[in-house]
């Protein structure tokens, strides 16, 4: 599975002949190549995957996008969260068992 993540062109340049651009990713700055999307400009929103600007998106689409990642983030977060309480307890319950009982189960 592949993700393209939506960000906003804050500069423009060129290297070696190609078109490239500053991308703000909420904050995270980064290069990209704009060869596939060389009509977009400082203040467009693009999607970038593995470098490359694939589409332009306008601004609504975008920010309609980032709060879908930002609520992916929040939950993938609050699962792994849960995840390592529930895997913490087990410890301790595995822990607090008498060591009969716990050789008992090792067999």
């Amino acid at each position: 599975m592949c993700l393209a993540i939506p960000g906003k062109v804050i500069e423009k340049y060129e290297d070696n002949g190609l078109p490239m651009g500053v991308i703000d990713f909420s904050g995270t700055r980064n290069t990209a190549c704009l060869s596939y999307t060389p009509e977009a400009a400082v203040g467009h929103y693009v999607i970038v995957h593995a470098g490359f600007a694939l589409q332009i998106l306008n601004e609504e689409e975008a920010l309609a996008s980032l709060r879908e990642l930002t609520r992916l983030s929040a939950f993938m977060e609050a699962d792994a969260e849960e995840k390592a309480v529930a895997e913490e307890k087990a410890i301790a319950d595995d822990d607090s068992r008498p060591d009969s009982e716990t050789k008992s189960r090792e067999k």
